[in-house]
């Protein structure tokens, strides 16, 4: 009766764990991960047609490399999504250390492919970046590490963590990609905020990174000309924000027709960083809308979930992981209608990439794992002392 009222699920013995996986899953939250990726086939059908011409390659070969990378995403997050929470730790403890070793290689053995930033390791067939997989590795030991800092007795967690945060952000803006340093911060100080960080703490912190952002400006030639271009009220029509503000501005309420659009011959990353500039074009702003309230809904249901969990490291990995996810996406799409600095940063699940997709399948899959219903009561009730 207790756990009718308070909206616990009941144990069943001896069920199987796949049966058990689908009954205890956020099934929205699944739903609109599968039409994410479908709508990233779709556009990457409109998006990669001319990359692939001008490579030398048949009409469809990034629209088939997406799928296969999209299907080993999905594989991968379907599979992590089955664990328990321990396993999921485990797993992101040694994920995160492989990825921090790689990461730390990068200036010796990495690549720039023409971009100017050593982001990747060539793999001949593929390329890999190790900072797309650190990211949910960093989230989930960062909130164990918090969460047992919290414990009587327990380890400067906080501290801990906070330090290899530094680490983790000190070795990315090296490379440069001040993108991803930005990420893990925002990751991070959400953790902390969640696990009640004083106020006067993360303004002191803002702060920080405010003058962080001075010095960038003041010693990266590569991080000021994109910072003056945001700010420049004329937008060069030749630049990629040029073109993608013209394919926004032609594709109006529907579009002007699928296959009609013309910014993605233009745009050098349309199928990657300026998806959504081809989705306005091609679609009009209803694909852009509904493309918003997939991410919304994701990130929102999540964090209601997450409110019911009484376990403080599934609480603040599941927030990281979901805050992380919903940030990505909004940088994205705020960088293709100018109301964020360019920023090569991909739109999660929609976007081709072969890194970001897996990584992002796998960080989905933590949160999946992290969000499923269990035998308790509500937090509330918890602390009411009507949950024990």
């Amino acid at each position: 009766m207790t756990e009718m009222v308070y909206g616990a699920v009941p144990v069943r013995a001896g069920e199987p764990i796949l049966p058990k996986w689908w009954r205890t899953l956020d099934k929205w939250t699944m739903s609109c991960i599968l039409m994410l990726f479908v709508i990233g086939l779709l556009l990457g059908l409109a998006a990669s047609v001319p990359l692939a011409e001008r490579n030398g390659f048949g009409n469809f070969h990034y629209v088939q490399r997406q799928a296969v990378f999209g299907l080993t995403a999905l594989a991968a997050m379907l599979v992590t999504s089955v664990m328990s929470p321990v396993l999921v730790r485990r797993l992101a403890v040694v994920g995160f250390a492989v990825a921090f070793v790689a990461l730390a290689f990068l200036p010796i053995f990495g690549t720039d492919f023409g971009k100017g930033a050593v982001r990747w390791y060539s793999l001949g067939f593929a390329s890999l970046q190790p900072s797309e997989f650190l990211k949910p590795g960093f989230i989930v030991v960062a909130a164990w590490m918090i969460a047992a800092s919290q414990q009587i007795n327990g380890p400067p967690g906080t501290l801990m963590s906070f330090a290899l945060c530094m680490m983790v952000v000190m070795m990315l803006v090296l490379q440069p990609d001040f993108g991803q340093a930005s990420l893990i911060l925002f990751g991070w100080g959400v953790m902390y905020f969640v696990a009640g960080a004083p106020m006067l703490l993360l303004v002191c912190m803002a702060a920080v990174v405010v003058l962080g952002g001075i010095f960038a400006y003041n010693s990266s030639e590569h991080f000021a000309r994109r910072i003056d271009g945001f700010l420049n009220p004329d937008v060069d029509p030749t630049t990629q924000l040029g073109y993608a503000t013209n394919a926004i501005r032609e594709g109006g309420l529907f579009g002007v027709g699928v296959g009609e659009g013309q910014v993605k011959w233009s745009l050098p990353d349309a199928h990657t960083d300026f998806i959504v500039a081809v989705a306005a074009e091609e679609y009009g702003l209803v694909l852009v809308a509904v493309l918003i309230a997939l991410y919304a809904l994701i990130v929102v249901r999540s964090l209601f979930r997450l409110m019911r969990e009484r376990d403080t490291f599934i609480r603040l990995a599941g927030t990281g992981l979901v805050c992380m996810f919903g940030v990505q996406a909004m940088i994205n799409m705020g960088v293709a209608v100018r109301l964020l600095p360019a920023k090569g940063m991909t739109l999660p699940f929609v976007s081709y990439g072969g890194s970001s997709l897996i990584a992002t399948g796998i960080a989905v899959g933590m949160l999946l794992a992290f969000t499923r219903t269990r035998p308790q009561g509500g937090i509330a009730d918890y602390l009411n002392g009507r949950g024990r």
